[in-house]
């Protein structure tokens, strides 16, 4: 079968990782303080502050294990199915778990990019510094998409995400309020939807397409269809 799972930072926050929204890493916190790209431009010191959350997720991410969720997806794929992973989230935790096929639209914790443009992405997986620099000198900054920023993969994921032949679309850990995101998702054409989450999304947001609400976790409620479709 060709599946595309859809995840978000729920399938994450079984791994002890905080989600990048209410309630989460947001709290208490000025997202635009460190995920606005006018916040990059405006000098050292507020370049500092970028890094240093950033380097504390990268310092998170490591700590965190793939859980059952990210597991299941990829012993889907090595059981012979085509399965590609179109992500919100910025951890590697879904490469980690054995996924091949990743596609991270809002970029990746683990890797690092010249700030004055989007080429010549950089294995990262230590701290980011001021004054770490590229073969050219140019300032290196975290391969992340902020807010300001356009989704350099979106194109890609949505050509994957929306092909005629997908026969599943798993959305897993999402609230599908993000976009351009969100249209991976929305423009499907599988023969079939599960929403997987503790509180789904509306399944009535994909029309006439057959959805279903899974009101559970990622860990159980990925495992849960897998088995369904006997996938796993």
């Amino acid at each position: 079968m060709k599946i595309i799972a859809f995840t978000g930072a729920g399938i994450s926050q079984e791994s002890g990782l905080d989600t990048f929204r209410k309630g989460g890493l947001w709290d208490g916190r000025d997202v635009h303080e460190v995920a606005n790209i006018q916040s990059w431009w405006r000098g050292d010191e507020s370049r500092q502050v970028m890094l240093d959350f950033y380097n504390q997720r990268s310092r998170d991410c490591h700590a965190a294990q793939p859980n059952a969720a990210h597991l299941a997806l990829a012993e889907a794929e090595a059981n012979g199915h085509e399965v590609t992973i179109v992500t919100q989230n910025v951890d590697n935790l879904h490469e980690r778990a054995g996924s091949r096929n990743v596609i991270h639209l809002h970029g990746e914790l683990m890797k690092a990019r010249p700030e004055e443009h989007v080429g010549g992405i950089i294995d990262w997986p230590g701290d980011l510094n001021l004054g770490d620099t590229d073969a050219h000198g140019t300032q290196l900054r975290p391969h992340i998409v902020w807010f300001g920023e356009g989704l350099p993969v979106f194109d890609y994921a949505y050509t994957k995400a929306t092909a005629t032949d997908v026969d599943v679309l798993l959305v897993i850990g999402t609230s599908l309020e993000v976009g351009p995101a969100n249209l991976c998702a929305f423009d499907t054409k599988a023969d079939s939807v599960y929403l997987i989450d503790p509180d789904p999304p509306s399944a009535s947001l994909f029309g006439s397409t057959k959805a279903e609400n899974i009101r559970a976790t990622a860990t159980e409620g990925v495992k849960q269809v897998l088995s369904l479709l006997s996938l796993v």
